[in-house]
């Protein structure tokens, strides 16, 4: 779900297009162009079916956008920082960096979507009606309706309760108002998502073997990506909810190791990196700023032959692309950006200064000694549904 290239910023809000989206404009054109639109109005030449159905089509990425516009627009003022929006294959996403801190504040940006998606098809279908009263028809109003249609029946395929859909936010948000207890909410609503995803990828078989073709195709597609990202979603919020109540500066590794940014590969691998034997070293200039991050992988990737002649600056990752954090910020608000070219490395900041760095066996080793820690206060707390919790050092 990367952005492949951008389209701008709405509101602030960069928005980016996957490639991936390419396939769903095909789909949904070709769709219209060669089977709805000749069926409900025959009779027009093909290139007015073929502008209809690319309107539809593009009409309906507007849509998307307008439904993940609305989840990043209440997100930020809900206090939760907005990193961009992106299009593909299969919708949208809002890329939020951290989560709702309350109950109602992940009701909010959940809710907002489906409703926005609701309103958005009353809106096409009205538009559509007031169209025929004025005794308009043809391919214009065709377009209308399909657009009221999709919107509704985008809104409530969202309201099913299940993660990572809008319905499963909304799911995680009642839960956590009533156990006040995020983490074991998010793994319930994570666990009905993958239960529906298992349920579109049988019905999509279903499909298949009666002979219904690509819909059934599409259907274990959804279902395929839904259980693969609730997935994802249970073993992050399990991992969030062993380290709820650790900020960064409990994890990081410091003092970090920075280096000179103009040091050639060679002369770094000989003086630095082959004795300290660190994976993460951060460059600062001599002002102590950040101004790039240079891990093992990078260091491996230039060839012997050029190591002399290039420079640590020319192979690091450069400072927007660098996941940072405060020492006192939450360590669960940290960990989806350890991610892209840092790989997986997090670097600690403090007024501007370098304090630290956070990486995976970081987080890893807090795991295993938070899993200790609790089997050691709970011995007979072990496996199963609940999720496992580091105990609070002031509890008796």
């Amino acid at each position: 779900m990367r952005e492949t290239f951008g389209l701008g910023r709405i509101a602030g809000i960069r928005v980016g297009v996957n490639a991936s989206v390419l396939v769903i404009v095909l789909i949904i054109a070709g769709g219209l162009a060669f089977g709805r639109f000749p069926l409900v109005l025959p009779g027009r030449g093909a290139a007015a079916y073929v502008v209809a159905a690319l309107a539809a089509a593009l009409a309906f990425l507007a849509s998307l956008l307008a439904h993940e516009l609305a989840h990043a627009l209440v997100a930020r003022r809900n206090g939760v920082e907005v990193e961009g929006i992106t299009l593909w294959l299969l919708g949208g996403v809002a890329r939020l960096r951290g989560g709702a801190r309350t109950p109602g504040a992940e009701f909010r940006i959940a809710g907002v979507g489906p409703l926005t998606s609701l309103v958005l098809g009353v809106l096409f279908g009205a538009a559509a009606m007031l169209a025929r009263v004025a005794g308009a028809d043809g391919l214009p109003v065709a377009v209308l309706e399909y657009l009221a249609g999709i919107n509704v029946v985008l809104a409530v395929f969202n309201l099913v309760p299940a993660a990572p859909l809008d319905g499963g936010r909304l799911l995680r948000a009642l839960l956590w108002r009533l156990r006040g207890d995020a983490w074991s909410s998010a793994v319930t609503a994570a666990r009905a998502g993958r239960f529906f995803g298992f349920a579109l990828i049988a019905l999509g078989f279903l499909q298949l073997v009666t002979g219904r073709g690509f819909g059934g195709l599409w259907l274990a597609l959804v279902g395929l990506f839904l259980v693969n990202a609730a997935t994802a979603e249970e073993q992050h919020a399990q991992v969030s909810g062993r380290l709820g109540g650790l900020a960064v500066d409990a994890v990081m590794s410091s003092p970090a190791l920075v280096a000179d940014p103009d040091l050639s590969v060679e002369r770094f691998l000989h003086e630095v990196a082959l004795v300290r034997r660190f994976s993460t070293y951060p460059l600062v200039d001599r002002d102590g700023a950040l101004v790039g991050l240079v891990t093992l992988n990078r260091l491996r990737s230039v060839p012997p032959a050029a190591r002399t002649t290039t420079r640590l600056r020319d192979i690091a990752c450069p400072p927007p692309e660098i996941p940072v954090a405060r020492p006192g910020e939450p360590l669960t608000e940290l960990l989806p950006r350890m991610e892209g070219c840092s790989d997986g490395r997090a670097v600690v900041l403090d007024g501007g200064r370098v304090v630290g760095v956070v990486s995976p066996s970081d987080v890893a080793r807090t795991l295993q000694l938070a899993d200790l820690a609790a089997f050691d206060r709970y011995p007979s707390a072990g496996g199963g549904a609940d999720v496992a919790r580091v105990p609070d050092p002031g509890r008796p």
